[in-house]
């Protein structure tokens, strides 16, 4: 790359973003320079984003805006879903339509089917993303949705029901896949990770309104009080199927399809000022054509070599894997059967157990969206390392004191409310701890591990692994709570403790860098400790970067 004029960093020759280190800079520092020294992830990017100043509130980002929201409402038809379920499940009139319990087999196929089509769904969605572009697989993904929730909501038995959870999982392995890979290729490379968290956030989007739904219409005397619910998956579908018609496709997606001037005039357009001589514009734009091929594996659907077949592969790939398997494996997927827990700890009535869940999932999206607003300043690494361990000790918490109310029970013993209330406290903190940990990083942490021409495949099994794992919670969830009830918790707090130092040993920090950079540390002979590594710049007084600190 060449230089840009005066307002280059002062000292060095312009490099190839992903080459960091700090011996291909020939230059030496100015001694001469004043200003701030501040230790950056890229330098060069760094400077870039200094110069652009892109305006939060212009038309172009009010636009950009709309673009993440939409793929946001994709999240919400996932989240409606899970906070749908979990309700009804516990609705008497529910159970007596379709001769079912809130535990046991009928309930384990009921939830886990969901996760059955989504797996079925994953290797067909990825085709779909690279081959249509992320916007039509998204509208795709809400024609299905609204397939499956025609086939439920007028379900008047067992079968119907389950083949239109099948159906859903299909519908939302569609979106799901598309959504993520928008979100992240669309925001300028120092919104990623707001945007990418935001679009995850929308689970709450989703649940929260399912919630209060399901606690609105068990008032309803007829069997309308789980209908109209069930209804309600159209909404969050509906207004993405409209909304594609007005965002434009992603840039990396248009460059991987031979569209360059497209994804250029994206550029300028939305992460420039509309200035073709942005520098944060030349450096994107470059650093795409050199990471994106045209030949690339992405027009081959049953592709995965990448994944085993390079270092830089394997590496990307364990990174899907852990967020894949940690993020729904971690005690969470307990949040499936609150109702049961909240029933388990005390609280009897369904009105209770529904408000419950309701203030539950409001907790969880206030850690969430806190989490969100900070993903682009905090360290992914070190949230997930310090996260994973404390969702450990609230878990801890929560079976210790579970278990205290259940040995008062068999011995015959009054309720003890104070017990009672620890329990409700420890579990609502372990899923504001988890939000606040896991749910920004779920969509982040898979999409920044990935390149454009694997993103799709790589969502695609990620999404795989995620309803894998969701089918073990959801299928084994009934069985355990009925036959171990408290004691099921006791086996995540041990695998979280695990699962903290995996993160620690394994995983790769990705705040601070483009995609595109992130080639250079996976290439790397120990990517974890070249994802650590740091450039200086100094920072003049006009807040622009003066020079980069040879080290």
């Amino acid at each position: 790359m060449s230089s840009h004029g005066s307002d280059n960093i002062a000292s060095e020759k312009h490099i190839a973003a992903h080459d960091v280190s700090s011996t291909a800079v020939p230059a030496v520092p100015n001694p001469h320079a004043s200003g701030k020294e501040k230790a950056v992830y890229n330098a060069e990017l760094f400077a870039a984003i200094k110069e652009a100043k892109i305006e939060p509130w212009s038309k172009e980002s009010i636009h950009l805006y709309f673009c993440i929201f939409v793929a946001f409402c994709c999240a919400c038809a996932n989240g409606y879903d899970g906070s749908l379920m979990t309700a009804i499940i516990g609705m008497p009139l529910f159970q007596t339509a379709l001769d079912v319990e809130d535990t046991g087999n009928k309930a384990a196929v009921i939830f886990s089917m969901y996760s059955v089509g989504a797996m079925v769904g994953m290797p067909f969605a990825a085709y779909v993303a690279d081959k249509l572009g992320r916007r039509k697989s998204m509208f795709s993904g809400g024609v299905i949705i609204i397939t499956g929730m025609i086939i439920i909501s007028s379900s008047h038995s067992f079968g119907q029901f389950v083949v239109g959870r099948f159906v859903l999982g299909l519908g939302i392995s569609v979106m799901t896949v598309a959504a993520p890979a928008y979100a992240v290729e669309v925001a300028p490379p120092h919104w990623r990770g707001r945007c990418t968290g935001f679009y995850n956030c929308g689970w709450f989007g989703g649940a929260i309104p399912a919630a209060i739904v399901c606690f609105g219409s068990n008032y309803i005397t007829n069997d309308w009080c789980w209908r109209v619910p069930l209804i309600g998956q159209a909404v969050a579908c509906l207004i993405v199927m409209v909304g594609v018609f007005f965002i434009p496709e992603s840039p990396r997606w248009l460059i991987a399809n031979g569209r360059e001037d497209e994804a250029h005039a994206f550029l300028v357009k939305y992460h420039g000022n509309r200035n073709p001589e942005s520098r944060l514009v030349q450096l994107q734009i470059e650093e795409m054509r050199e990471g994106i091929k045209l030949d690339g594996i992405d027009k081959v659907w049953w592709d995965y070599r990448p994944f085993l077949m390079s270092h830089s592969g394997r590496w990307r790939l364990a990174q899907v894997l852990m967020i894949s398997i940690f993020g729904q494996f971690s005690g969470n997927g307990l949040g499936y059967f609150n109702t049961v827990i909240f029933k388990n700890i005390g609280v009897e009535s369904v009105e209770a157990q529904l408000g419950y869940n309701i203030l539950n999932q409001g907790l969880s999206a206030i850690g969430a969206l806190t989490a969100m607003s900070l993903t682009d300043k905090m360290h992914r690494r070190k949230v997930l390392v310090i996260g994973t361990f404390m969702c450990a000790a609230a878990l801890a918490t929560n079976a210790g004191l579970s278990a205290v109310l259940d040995n008062n029970r068999q011995a015959g013993l009054p309720f003890d409310t104070a017990y009672g209330q620890g329990a409700l406290a420890s579990y609502f903190m372990f899923n504001i701890i988890f939000s606040f940990t896991y749910t920004p990083l779920q969509g982040a942490i898979p999409t920044e591990a990935l390149e454009t021409t694997t993103r799709a495949k790589g969502l695609a099994l990620s999404g795989f692994i995620v309803n894998g794992m969701g089918f073990i919670n959801l299928f084994a969830g009934p069985h355990a709570l009925r036959n171990i009830g408290y004691k099921y918790i006791f086996v995540f707090v041990a695998w979280d403790v695990v699962e903290s130092i995996i993160w620690f040993l394994f995983g790769v920090e990705s705040q601070g860098r483009t995609l595109e950079q992130l080639e250079w540390v996976y290439n790397q002979p120990n990517p974890v400790k070249a994802s650590l590594k740091v450039d200086k710049v100094v920072i003049a007084d006009d807040g622009k970067v003066a020079e980069k600190v040879v080290a």
